[in-house]
């Protein structure tokens, strides 16, 4: 089994959205959410990556503990979400790596994003609709799909 190391930049339950700074090594706080919305797991990235947003590939870790921006954890790849973005008229990909952490008791028999009640994952593919909303992006879940196929993606 894999295991990758993400970048927390918004802890989960956070209203405020950070994002870090490769230039100055620092998180800054780019945007509050709309009042009621939160993010329900922690929010990152996978250092050395890129996606066609030209950010690193976005990473969701799934945990029953608090974390900071900044907090590095290794985790295994449980899946993603494939999904389309519009943003200034323009379609481009931004998926969505789902992930548990090494240390996890809670989550350690999840193997798969599957394993979740559907309702659970449909809520995240809410959750990011929304987030994406208020900017004026346009955001389109294509497909969840399992860790091996999340893998060959992340390795193109």
């Amino acid at each position: 089994m894999s295991l990758f190391q993400v970048v927390i930049e918004t802890p989960r339950g956070s209203r405020e959205k950070y994002d870090y700074e490769e230039g100055t090594n620092s998180f800054f706080l780019k945007k509050l959410l709309p009042l009621g919305m939160c993010f329900p797991y922690d929010f990152g990235f996978l250092p050395g990556t890129k996606g066609e947003d030209g950010d690193p590939l976005d990473a969701m870790v799934i945990s029953e503990f608090n974390t900071f921006p900044g907090c590095r954890i290794k985790c295994r790849l449980i899946g993603a979400l494939k999904a389309e973005q519009t943003e200034k008229g323009k379609k481009i990909r931004n998926d969505r790596f789902f992930f548990i952490p090494e240390v996890s008791v809670v989550y350690k028999h999840i193997l798969s994003i599957k394993d979740f009640p559907a309702h659970h994952v449909q809520e995240l593919l809410f959750f990011f609709i929304n987030y994406n909303e208020p900017e004026g992006k346009d955001f389109n879940p294509l497909k969840v799909i399992s860790p091996e196929k999340a893998l060959k993606l992340l390795k193109k």
